[in-house]
């Protein structure tokens, strides 16, 4: 099962070079169910990986003038926020039993699973139903200000989400920065790397003390993951966005209706 996992890293970095996005959807189900690593422990560790190859992704988009960094700020800030609240008193405080309903023990890795697979639903849903990455035209600097506050509160969400299941949220910044700047679609994803890559590495150090990490394992995935990127971003230049997208989010479906099976009703 290791050496699928390994192999099902590439994939992690060829999602991130491609599309921007669904590298921590992927990273904590193999984690979890490939290489046995506890959820809590596998959501952390991701913010390592998906961090590392997402900056790598970034700064090759900005060698390009690929990446939009007032959009950063205006992300990163308020994200950052939120992920330190998040790691070190929501997360803690959630209990190791969340609820019990008849037989069934909803325990604490449980519910961050299922929590999980329902954000991978929804992704998945917003990747087959395809946004309108067409848009590509600038916007004044009145009308950028006014979208701040949205953005903003964007980010403060995307910082709880990354904080308390380990998810860059790569998936919910790409349409945004289309939507709210208009921007083109490769500088969206651009920006969306080193927003996620931000974010995924501050959530890692603020809980850094908190566990003990299988180092070998979260280096092997990382650079095999960063070599990811660069397949994803040669194919990117080749693939249609659109398809490609649409393709991928089929694939986040199926996963995350087997995490809930999994979860749920075998274990």
């Amino acid at each position: 099962m290791e050496i699928l996992g390994y192999l099902a890293s590439i994939l992690i970095g060829v999602s991130l070079g491609m599309i921007g996005s669904g590298g921590s959807i992927l990273t904590v189900p193999v984690l979890v169910y490939l290489m046995g690593i506890n959820p809590l422990l596998a959501t952390t560790s991701s913010l390592f990986i998906v961090g590392i190859a997402s900056l790598v992704g970034g700064f090759r988009s900005y060698s390009k003038q690929q990446v939009d960094f007032k959009a950063v700020i205006e992300f990163g800030i308020p994200s950052i926020l939120s992920i330190f609240v998040t790691r070190h008193y929501l997360l803690p405080a959630l209990p190791e039993t969340i609820v019990t309903i008849g037989s069934i023990v909803v325990s604490k890795s449980m519910f961050l699973m299922v929590v999980f697979a329902i954000l991978m639903l929804a992704a998945s849903i917003s990747m087959i139903r395809g946004r309108n990455d067409h848009i590509n035209e600038k916007l004044s600097e009145t009308d950028r200000h006014n979208k701040v506050l949205p953005l903003v509160l964007l980010g403060l969400f995307i910082g709880v989400v990354t904080g308390l299941l380990g998810a860059g949220g790569g998936f919910l910044i790409i349409p945004a920065l289309i939507l709210f700047l208009k921007l083109p679609m490769k500088t969206a994803v651009g920006t969306s790397l080193m927003i996620v890559g931000i974010n995924s590495l501050f959530g890692f150090l603020f809980s850094l003390k908190q566990f003990e990490y299988n180092w070998t394992v979260i280096l092997i995935f990382t650079g095999i993951s960063i070599a990811g990127i660069f397949i994803g971003s040669k194919l990117a230049d080749k693939i249609s966005g659109p398809s490609l997208k649409k393709g991928f989010g089929w694939f986040v479906l199926v996963m995350g209706i087997y995490i809930i099976i999994k979860e749920v009703f075998i274990k």
